[in-house]
């Protein structure tokens, strides 16, 4: 054994102090349907609902036995923050965790629960990277352990005893293993494991398309800072991947790489949800959703494949937006801008254009843009995607002047 696999060994056993192993299923539904043996590595399933747990402890165990003063300090606004709060109170250590002063309510009350009196929330910064930099003034000023989600060695170390669990929980090593990425600790953590002691099996990255600074980096052949992200997938979505992590992961290729459209993603979460009764957060859903390309690609059938469900915190106050998302996506949804004349009548003229199965969700007006025209932002729902094609044809031939802005993000986010 190497001296990574020895130290994950070390971590996997001081872990189940914490949490048994978390399950490996086979998954019956996803199987069928890809024509392979596809597992989902539970992560979801810990006491804080993400891997997150298992960085937070390995990093502040190996702390404490070094003699740390036993007070750290971490920036997150999600579940790195309820693996540290978790692994304080563990530890009877003190901790002090900066959130931004957006953080929903939800998230902050789990952390504090999960915590208790071992830990103080200081809520600071409109945005994370202020959070993040006044969390290590403190951390330097306090004289604390600053722990890192990902770009730390105990964190990766941590990490990788997802790995180990599923070398001891399949019948045999994977063929595939699907790794959803964000700041990378976990990516790394788990290829430098199975390297050594699977280095028949292969790697898959998934990242959110708003997202993709593996990919990116890989692509340049360096480390990229991207210029911005999309927030949907909360849990992934990093500009930078962690200096650390791309060290271990640059000898990849950017084929290896997939990237999920936030919209497409929002059908994976509401499908796993409805049929498995699973319940995973935009990023817990990245390597399941990515199973679609790697299909088409031939490159699943008749294969062992894990997929590594990283994490369940989902606010089921999202649960409308992942629907709205997932209707856009498969086009059962579209939004348009319709320049309506002003003149009677011309409103029944545009009903009677609608097929038995469009419905009418979103019905606004906006402005005057002339005298004799007004603007009208309109939703319709349907179906089957052929309905909303066949509309727009009905609404040529008639005349109508419309904007379909369905997929105009800048629109979209002010207007729908």
């Amino acid at each position: 054994m190497s001296d990574f696999t020895t130290s994950v060994a070390s971590a996997e056993t001081a872990l189940r102090d914490l949490f048994p192993a978390t399950p490996l299923q086979l998954n019956d539904h996803l199987s069928a349907r890809y024509g392979a043996e596809i597992w989902l590595k539970r992560e979801d399933l810990t006491p804080v609902r993400s891997y997150k747990l298992r960085g937070a402890f390995n990093a502040m165990r190996k702390a404490i036995d070094a003699g740390s003063n036993r007070h750290f300090v971490c920036a997150s606004a999600g579940n790195h923050a309820q693996g540290v709060a978790f692994a304080c109170r563990h530890f009877g250590a003190r901790g002090t965790i900066f959130m931004p002063v957006t953080t929903p309510q939800q998230k902050i009350a789990k952390t504090r629960i999960f915590g208790g009196d071992s830990i103080e929330i200081v809520l600071t910064g409109d945005y994370f990277d202020q959070t993040l930099a006044a969390a290590q003034t403190f951390s330097k000023d306090q004289n604390a352990t600053f722990l890192s989600p990902f770009d730390a060695a105990d964190v990766i170390e941590g990490q990788a005893t997802v790995a180990r669990e599923i070398l001891e929980q399949l019948p045999a090593p994977p063929d595939l293993v699907v790794l959803p990425v964000g700041g990378g600790g976990l990516s790394a953590g788990v290829t430098q494991y199975l390297a050594a002691a699977s280095p028949q099996t292969r790697f898959v990255f998934a990242e959110p398309q708003g997202g993709a600074s593996l990919k990116g980096a890989l692509e340049a052949g360096q480390q990229v800072t991207l210029p911005g992200v999309d927030s949907f997938v909360d849990g992934a979505a990093v500009a930078r991947i962690g200096d650390l992590p791309f060290a271990h992961l640059r000898h990849f290729a950017p084929e290896q790489v997939l990237t999920a459209p936030e919209d497409r993603l929002s059908i994976t979460i509401l499908e796993m949800l409805n049929v498995e009764g699973i319940v995973l957060e935009p990023a817990g859903a990245l390597a399941v959703d990515v199973l679609r390309d790697l299909a088409d690609a031939g490159e699943l059938a008749g294969k062992r494949v894990v997929c590594i469900c990283s994490g369940g915190n989902f606010d089921f106050e999202r649960l409308p937006e992942v629907k709205e998302r997932a209707q856009r996506f498969a086009g059962l949804k579209k939004y348009f801008i319709l320049r309506l004349p002003q003149r009677p009548g011309a409103l029944r003229d545009f009903l009677m254009l609608l097929g038995p199965n469009d419905d009418i969700a979103r019905f606004e007006y906006l402005k005057k843009s002339a005298r004799n025209f007004g603007s009208v932002l309109i939703g319709i729902e349907t179906a089957d995607p052929a309905n909303l094609t066949a509309l727009m044809v009905r609404l040529d031939e008639s005349g109508f002047t419309y904007q379909d802005i369905t997929h105009d993000e800048l629109l979209a986010q002010f207007l729908i």
